[in-house]
């Protein structure tokens, strides 16, 4: 597996903007060993001229990296009702992801009617060789195990796909270790990981479809008591999963990104399963 780091790490708390400049994250991620970043509308996307996003590409490249995947609009991070809007347009999101020359989009879906949008938008991301990929993720059709495959199964396309992300899969009640990876095996694309541990008096609560609300506290990925990432690493392993692994923790809470790549980067290396 190749490490990557998303720009969220640098993000501010509105997902619209960093809080460092962008090239001082780049480098950052080489610096700390990195083999790609991981790109949100709050550095670059479709608000950006093309000409800066092929400047941020460059910038990427002269530290001999690569971008995983794009976000390319605020409303999918945000997961507001515009979420799914994308699917309709797909064409910016799908020229984002060739400035910076990136094969990997992320997209939003939340009702019914968002598959068939889906298909279509598959469809002409495969014309120009992108893949699309949905988040495990609440209040999306993406929360539960099985009724994502069930989705990504209607949907019936190759360049779609899934990025597990087993935080908020356990924030929705559902497994997330060997068992659930094995079903999601023939649609995984990406893999993000954030910790979170559940705690009835958190002071963070967000709402699930499958579950309500749900109370929580925000905690570096290294900490105990969340997201059991030995389970998540053995999973992964045996799968043969050797894809982009990106940490996609919201720090701007906890440290700043300096310390926030470096100690993931630690942590995470830890378990023996990434590429030097």
């Amino acid at each position: 597996m190749k490490l990557s780091l998303s720009v969220r790490v640098a993000e501010a708390a509105c997902k619209t903007k960093l809080n460092v400049p962008f090239e001082e994250l780049v480098h950052l991620a080489r610096e700390m060993g990195y083999h790609a970043l991981c790109m949100r509308a709050s550095a670059g996307g479709v608000q950006t001229p093309r000409g800066e996003l092929e400047k941020m590409r460059q910038i990427v490249e002269e530290e001999d990296l690569t971008i995983s995947m794009v976000t390319a609009d605020y409303d999918v991070p945000l997961n507001n009702e515009q979420g799914p809007n994308s699917l309709q347009d797909i064409g910016p999101s799908l020229d984002v992801a060739e400035a910076l020359g990136c094969d990997l989009i992320r997209v939003c879906i939340k009702t019914e009617a968002d598959v068939d949008r889906a298909r279509r938008a598959a469809d002409l991301a495969a014309e120009r060789g992108i893949r699309l990929a949905h988040q495990c993720h609440m209040e999306t059709l993406f929360e539960q195990v099985d009724p994502t495959i069930e989705v990504l199964e209607k949907i019936g396309r190759e360049n779609f796909g899934l990025i597990y992300e087993p935080a908020n899969l356990m924030l929705c009640g559902e497994p997330y270790g060997a068992e659930a990876l094995q079903k999601f095996k023939p649609w995984l694309m990406n893999v993000y990981v954030q910790n979170h541990r559940l705690d009835s008096a958190g002071a963070e609560e967000l709402n699930t479809w499958c579950r309500g609300p749900v109370r929580f506290e925000h905690i570096p990925i290294w900490d105990e008591g969340g997201v059991n990432f030995g389970q998540v690493m053995d999973g992964l392993q045996e799968i043969g999963y050797e894809g982009y692994f990106t940490v996609h923790q919201a720090y701007a809470w906890l440290m700043g990104p300096r310390e926030a790549a470096a100690e993931s980067i630690r942590y995470l290396r830890s378990f023996g399963c990434f590429d030097r």
